[in-house]
């Protein structure tokens, strides 16, 4: 039997956030990462619009990309002292992983992430909030999945949490929110989202529901990333519907292993999420070809790709990827983005068995071993071919 999760009401187009005016509740916090938020007047209009619903609001701000244990506790407590029965995230993916984790420990202050981190088992969530996500960025999908990441920068361990309980209940995609993203995170976060729409329709765990979704996100992000990149509003508005589409494919589908080398290099070697998924993603559609190369033909006849032969098909597809992360200045590899030899060399053996053991990994659809994985992370620096 499978399943299928998404936020109860997703509100979404332009001037969505006029939904607050009608919210239910008595306090809200505020979750955000930097001030700019604040400065940019998102903030005091979306605190306007909960003022109408005669809302109360506290704002936390201060999250960090890959938000940190340390953040989370001082979030928590703040919830604790002002006791909210709503909890909204807006930002990128780091504020909402970050909300959702604080919402975890507001109503259940003595789990623990060890506990938290354990799949699909937290307690019932709801008890003492509900949570709103609005995203500000067009790549995550956080606002509609069940995940977050949190990591202890004192110990180095990633917490990837995974339960239906951290589904937001609602998502508020407003299309007015994203346009004036920097054309460098447009095109980190249109390539993150590309990839969460590819993979999970190559994924294990596929299955119609989300295939339908990835397929029309991939569509849609073929179709606007580079007019988004380079400054085309109405194709900033529909990139943003289009990496809510892929949230809510992977959410479901989960990921695979471009997503796993991303997890355990980013932040090792300071490199943009986004930026990394279009270092991998080639590579790992042609090593992925062996099992899933059907489902990547069907991708590349459906957007009108060259190709009688499934091999064609497939390398038609590569070239499309390739050919968007060029129209976008993206780097082709980890050298070229700046990274030392000395420090890749240092780091690869510890990435590469990490990256196996990443959950993602469980649902890519060709199985991989430590020493695969080392090539492809090769291959990702120095640009050379690979044949498995």
């Amino acid at each position: 039997m499978n399943r299928f999760t998404i936020p109860r009401d997703v509100y979404f187009g332009d001037n969505a956030i006029a939904y607050l005016k009608s919210v239910k509740g008595t306090k809200a916090i505020l979750v955000i990462g930097s001030k700019r938020l604040i400065k940019d007047g998102t903030v005091p209009k979306i605190q306007e619009l909960l003022k109408e619903a005669d809302i109360d609001t506290e704002v936390f701000s201060g999250v960090e990309n890959d938000p940190s244990v340390a953040t989370v506790k001082k979030g928590v407590e703040k919830m604790l002292e002002f006791n909210p029965d709503l909890i909204i995230s807006i930002g990128g993916g780091s504020p909402i992983d970050a909300a959702k984790a604080m919402w975890i420990f507001y109503e259940y202050p003595n789990l623990t992430f060890e506990d938290a981190s354990k799949p699909f088992s937290l307690p019932e969530l709801r008890k003492k909030a509900k949570f709103i996500a609005i995203p500000t960025t067009s790549g995550t999908g956080s606002e509609v999945t069940s995940f977050s990441v949190i990591t202890d920068n004192e110990t180095g361990i990633k917490y990837p949490i995974a339960d239906y309980n951290l589904t937001p209940d609602v998502a508020i995609v407003d299309t007015n929110l994203v346009q004036s993203m920097p054309k460098a995170l447009i095109a980190n976060t249109g390539m993150d989202a590309l990839t969460h729409a590819f993979e999970a329709y190559v994924s294990k765990a596929r299955n119609p529901i989300t295939d339908g979704l990835a397929m029309k996100s991939i569509e849609m992000i073929v179709n606007n990333v580079v007019n988004s990149f380079n400054g085309e509003k109405q194709s900033r508005k529909d990139m943003h519907i289009a990496q809510c589409l892929a949230g809510m494919a992977f959410s479901n589908a989960i990921l695979g292993i471009v997503h796993s080398m991303a997890h355990k290099s980013g932040k090792i070697f300071n490199v943009p999420h986004g930026r990394l998924n279009g270092i991998y993603l080639p590579l790992v559609i042609k090593f992925n070809a062996k099992k899933a190369g059907e489902a990547y033909a069907d991708i590349a006849k459906r957007l009108g790709l060259k190709g009688e032969t499934t091999d064609e098909l497939v390398q038609s597809l590569i070239q499309l990827v390739k050919d968007l992360r060029a129209s976008m200045n993206m780097p082709i590899t980890l050298k070229e983005y700046g990274l030392s030899e000395e420090n890749f060399k240092d780091n690869l053996d510890e990435i590469s068995k990490a990256a196996v053991k990443d959950p993602c990994t469980g649902t890519n659809p060709r199985e991989i071993s430590a020493k695969e994985m080392k090539e492809l992370f090769e291959a990702a620096y120095y640009g050379t071919a690979v044949n498995f």
